[in-house]
C-alpha cells in the first residue's frame, strides 16, 4: 500500500477525541521545572494527548536514558536514532523534580537502549533509589522496555523494589510484527511472568494494549487472556491515535462504550485495577490506583 492510499484513507476524528485544552498556571510551572532540570518526558516526547491535562494538575511521567530511542515501533513518535551516553546526574534530577512537584506516585519510563548490555537497567536502578531517598514515601512505578529479556536487567531493576512494573504489551499477537517490528509478543508476557518469579518481594505488574489498529474483539480477549495467564495485576486500554502521517493510520476509532464493555470483561477476568477509555494511557491518572499493603 503507497504512502498515498494511507494518507487519504486516514478517518475523522470522533468527537468524543476532542479535547478541550485546560489553562492553568500549574502547566506552566511544570513545563517550567522540567526546563529548569533538563529533564525529558514521554508527555513530550511521545506526543501523548493529555500532557495538557497531567501538566496543568503537576504531574508528569518522567523518561529517563535520552530522548533517542534504538528501536523504530511504527505507532511511536519517539525518535529513532544513536542514542547518547548516560547522564549520570539524571537520577538526582528526577529525584529533585518528584520533590518539588510533591508526587506520591510517579512514574518512570526509558527509550529502549538496545546499544546499552543492560540495556538501561542499572540507570533505571539508580533513578529509583535516588527518588527512593528523597521521597521515602513515593509510589514509584517503572514502564520498561524489555531489556531482551536479560534476567540480569530484570534483576537489577526489581532490586531497587518499584512498587509496580509496567510492561506494554501494546497490541494483539496478529499485529504485533507490524507494529513493533523489534519486539515480540511472547516476550513481552514473558518478562512480565518473569517479574513475579524473580522479585523477592511483593510486586503488582501492568502492561497496556491500544485499540483500534485492525485488532478482532476475539485477538483482543486472547491477550487478555495471555496476561492473566502471566500474572499480570493492573491493565490499561486506549485508543491508539497517529502521531504523524508516517506512523500506522488507525483502522478503527472505538466507542466509549465498547471501552466500558472491555473494561468490565477485564474485570471479571481477574485483573485487580483497569483503566479502559479512548483517552486512556499506560500512566494516565496512574495515581488513582489503589495500592493494596506490600505485607
Amino acid at each position: 500500500m503507497s504512502k498515498t492510499v494511507l494518507i487519504n484513507e486516514r478517518k475523522r476524528i470522533p468527537e468524543w477525541l476532542r479535547l478541550k485544552l485546560p489553562q492553568s498556571s500549574a502547566f506552566t510551572r511544570t513545563r517550567g521545572l522540567l526546563d529548569e532540570l533538563g529533564l525529558h518526558t514521554v508527555c513530550e516526547s511521545a506526543k501523548c494527548p493529555n500532557h495538557w491535562e497531567c501538566w496543568s494538575k503537576g504531574t508528569a511521567t518522567f523518561m529517563i536514558a535520552g530522548d533517542r530511542c534504538t528501536r523504530a515501533c511504527s505507532f511511536c513518535a519517539v525518535s529513532t536514532s544513536r542514542p547518547l551516553p548516560l547522564d549520570g546526574d539524571e537520577p538526582n534530577r528526577v529525584a529533585e523534580a518528584v520533590f518539588r512537584m510533591k508526587l506520591k506516585h510517579v512514574v518512570i519510563t526509558a527509550v529502549a537502549r538496545d546499544d546499552l548490555q543492560d540495556g538501561g537497567a542499572n540507570h533505571f536502578r539508580e533513578t529509583i533509589d535516588a527518588v527512593r531517598i528523597r521521597n521515602p514515601k513515593i509510589i514509584i512505578e517503572v514502564l520498561v522496555p524489555d531489556f531482551l529479556e536479560k534476567d540480569d536487567s530484570l534483576d537489577m531493576v526489581l532490586n531497587a523494589k518499584p512498587e509496580i512494573f509496567n510492561h506494554n504489551l501494546e497490541t494483539v499477537r496478529r499485529l504485533t510484527p507490524r507494529v513493533r517490528s523489534r519486539a515480540n509478543y511472547e516476550r513481552s508476557l514473558s518478562v512480565l511472568q518473569k517479574v513475579k518469579e524473580r522479585s523477592n518481594t511483593k510486586i503488582y505488574t501492568k502492561s497496556g494494549i491500544m485499540l483500534g489498529l485492525g485488532e478482532t474483539e476475539s485477538e483482543l480477549f486472547e491477550s487478555l487472556y495471555d496476561l492473566r495467564s502471566a500474572n499480570c495485576d493492573m491493565l490499561t486500554l486506549g485508543q491508539y491515535l497517529q502521531p504523524s502521517r508516517s506512523h500506522l493510520p488507525v483502522v478503527d476509532y472505538v466507542p466509549p462504550s465498547k471501552f466500558d464493555e472491555y473494561g468490565s470483561k477485564a474485570r471479571d477476568m481477574g485483573f485487580m485495577h483497569v483503566a479502559s477509555g479512548p483517552m486512556v494511557r499506560s500512566s494516565y491518572h496512574a495515581d488513582e490506583v489503589e495500592m493494596p499493603s506490600r505485607d
